[in-house]
């Protein structure tokens, strides 16, 4: 067997051992083809055809030689993923030979042809290609909205002479320019002298180290100088380079798919403050919307409450220990299979595939859950929400049987799913080519016929169980430039809106069913801003997460996303110490969503929850449940001021949870000390970071403000040094505001 494809799986940062690459040739440049081969193939040859843009055809025959196959650039850590990947990783029966690509215009046609050691022969089909050049082309073929920014003279696209594939130009970057946005970024606020890109990517940890992120959006402030940004209006993958190779330019390259002559790209430019840059962007992309105020509550979860027993054990623990909580979030809750259904529970298949009413269940008494119902009753008369975990996948390992066999036949018959082109050009189901749950098929949720198909076969949970929301988890799982989406739109196209129409489906159920459109999602891109509330992804407990984080609530804030959390202290690995722990809980008492997770440990010991009470009970720590209990309170008096400075993020475009340049743009400290921000319009919140930080200098904006712990009147502009004990973290209020925020810090007697 020889496996060849040219696209590869898509894959945004490995190359696959079997794809050609690049995928569109260019002129003069390496050409690389690869193949994977059974192991009874000892030769294997490409033959080609290249006919030139003369008409004149040349033959050639090239070897391939040996090459170790790719795991497609991912880390084998012990995590949920290691299995799948100790699988990609196999390094036997891979090819490769590489050339120079011929003049644009050129077409090449190949097969590959291998051998066995008996001199059997196998062939592929044959393979097209056309090879493209980068030209020069006139400005306007970058279209602008909103004044042009673009540098005279610096567009160029590659282009075959019929189809433009790549368009790439310049904008100014002044000396003293700061640039950042970018959507959800964890590796820093100040993007110069860096390049990065914009695709949803599951970077499943170390997103600050790998530059990775599951929330991209084309778009950025340009802050300290004049003040501007601008948007790339597409959903394709754009590529920046902020003044890496030159100092004075941001350089821009964009996926596109335009007719030679037309124009290719789409850039929208914004002047002014940063908040009036969001506000237009925000106008064009849409706004937030207003969620309840009991999304700034405390939210809990653990992959291992995976019994009605357990969460109500672990909602009484918070009872016990005087520790409010708002929201729990069920990840192990569905049989697995068609995460619409409790595990455990009795019901007749609908083989039509069918939505199923909660009088077509019947649920054991010595089940995982014997009463969903009276659960989530229970939990409403304690004043807590409850959410429950999705994926946006059809299961096809293990073989489905059942409701999912029933689902995965219904979803093909009824035409609602992704589609991807055979070795024929034929469509067929998607297979999903991540590595979590691999080769399942996917509903196309940018349909709305195929959405509500979809989320039909969850009312029952919302109407008649009463669930008040959904963890959105696993958006970014549509790989592959030459998917089809049920409009005819391709993947390179639709890929990065499949997260945005997957939050936006399940909040229309909500709505539809009476409830806020609450949803919980790590994935998203342009036009996220309207659809729910997010979390920063999977991470590690350590001190590099943390501060990674914390860049990612601001940079996603910078960009329109309000309702934003992370993991405390990180959901995977070894338990985070009680210091990192308390400092990263002191910090997410002042982000717009505070909540912790940990991953599944097997139920292994001794557990791995983050619980303040695990936590405390494995370190030997004393002080782990009382500062965690004294943050929880503090934010449960923080809740109306969070909910007031929400509707007054939504009505000015304010971050709620600001950088300080959007007040501050010509402050130096905005960039010197970058992991502080504005919470509102009255907190000013520093938070520490550093492991074994006892003295902390905060770098004060302008202003008049007071402490909030000791009450001490301090002038803006100052850097104020000060002891951080681990039950505080620098917080300054607004000293006009201080009289009715005063009753929020204080102890309660």
């Amino acid at each position: 067997m020889i496996r060849h494809r040219p696209n590869g799986s898509g894959h945004p940062y490995s190359i696959d051992t079997e794809q050609r690459r690049p995928v569109d040739p260019v002129a003069g440049s390496p050409l690389t083809l690869g193949a994977r081969t059974t192991p009874d193939l000892v030769e294997v040859d490409a033959e080609l055809v290249i006919t030139r843009p003369t008409g004149e055809a040349a033959e050639q025959r090239m070897p391939l030689e040996r090459v170790a196959r790719t795991s497609r650039g991912k880390t084998i850590d012990g995590g949920h993923l290691a299995s799948a990947q100790a699988r990609l990783a196999r390094s036997a029966g891979g090819w490769a030979v590489t050339f120079d690509a011929p003049a644009a215009g050129s077409d090449i046609r190949y097969r590959l042809v291998g051998r066995t050691a008996e001199g059997a022969t196998q062939r592929t089909r044959w393979f097209e290609a056309r090879t493209s050049a980068w030209t020069s082309v006139p400005d306007e073929t970058v279209a602008t909205a909103g004044g042009d920014r673009v540098l005279p003279g610096s567009v160029s696209v590659l282009t075959d002479g019929e189809r433009v594939r790549r368009v790439r130009f310049a904008l100014p970057l002044a000396t003293r320019e700061h640039v950042t946005g970018f959507g959800e970024r964890f590796d820093a606020l100040d993007h110069r002298g860096t390049s990065l890109d914009s695709v949803v990517f599951e970077q499943y940890k170390s997103q600050g180290a790998e530059r990775r992120t599951y929330l991209p959006m084309p778009f950025a402030h340009v802050v300290g100088g004049e003040g501007w940004g601008f948007h790339v209006r597409t959903s394709r993958r754009v590529w920046f380079d902020v003044g890496a190779s030159a100092p004075d330019a941001i350089v821009v390259e964009v996926e596109t798919d335009a007719a030679a002559g037309e124009p290719a790209a789409t850039v929208a430019f914004y002047d002014g403050t940063p908040t009036a840059v969001l506000d237009a962007f925000l106008a064009e992309v849409g706004r937030p919307e207003e969620l309840p105020d009991w999304v700034f509550r405390l939210w809990a979860s653990g992959n291992e409450w995976n019994t009605q027993a357990e969460v109500m054990r672990q909602v009484d623990l918070h009872r016990d220990h005087d520790v409010p909580v708002g929201s729990i979030v069920i990840e192990a809750w569905s049989d697995e299979r068609t995460f619409t259904a409790f595990r455990d529970a009795e019901y007749e298949v609908a083989e039509d595939g069918a939505p199923h009413r909660l009088a077509d269940f019947t649920f054991p008494a010595d089940g995982a859950w014997p009463d969903p119902k009276g659960m989530v009753d229970e939990l409403h008369a304690r004043d807590i929400r409850l959410h429950l975990w999705q994926i946006p996948l059809l299961k096809a390992r293990p073989h489905p049987t059942g409701q999912a066999r029933a689902d995965a036949v219904a979803a093909a018959r009824e035409g609602v799913l992704i589609r991807e082109p055979d070795a024929r050009g034929e469509l067929h189901p998607y297979r999903n080519r991540g590595w979590w749950f691999p080769l399942s098929t996917m509903p196309d949720l940018t349909d709305e016929r195929a959405a509500r198909w979809w989320t039909e076969k969850r009312r029952y949970l919302v109407e008649e169980i009463g669930i008040d929301g959904f963890k959105t988890d696993g958006g970014e799982h549509a790989w592959g430039r030459e998917l089809v989406y049920l409009d005819g739109t391709r993947g390179d196209e639709g890929n990065n809106r499949f997260p945005v129409a997957y939050a936006k489906a399940y909040g229309d159920l909500l709505r539809s069913a009476g409830k806020a459109p609450v949803t919980f999602s790590r994935a998203g891109f342009t036009g996220s801003q309207a659809h729910g509330a997010f979390w920063a992804g999977d991470e590690n407990s350590t001190w590099d997460a943390f501060r990674w984080s914390m860049f990612a609530g601001l940079s996603a804030a910078a960009c329109g996303i309000l309702y934003w959390g992370w993991d405390i202290a990180g959901f995977s690995g070894p338990l985070p110490s009680p210091e990192l722990y308390l400092r990263a809980t002191a910090a997410s008492t002042f982000v717009p969503i505070m909540q912790y997770h940990s991953e599944f440990n097997h139920h292994r010991r001794p557990s791995r929850d983050r619980t303040p009470w695990n936590v405390a009970e494995q370190t030997g720590d004393d002080r782990v449940v009382p500062v965690f209990r004294g943050f929880a309170k503090l934010r449960e008096r923080l809740v109306p001021y969070l909910a007031a400075e929400a509707v007054e993020s939504i009505r000015t475009s304010a971050p709620l949870m600001r950088p300080v340049y959007f007040d501050h743009p010509d402050l130096e400290t905005a960039w010197t000390h970058p992991l502080q921000w504005f919470l509102g319009r009255d907190l000013f919140v520093s938070p520490v970071v550093v492991e074994g930080e006892r003295e902390h200098e905060t770098a004060l904006p302008p202003g008049e403000w007071i402490d909030a712990w000791t009450g001490e009147r301090r002038a803006g502009g100052e850097l104020v040094r000060a002891a951080v004990p681990i039950d505080r973290v620098p917080v300054f209020v607004r000293a006009d505001a201080w009289p009715r925020l005063r009753e929020v810090f204080a102890e309660p007697s």
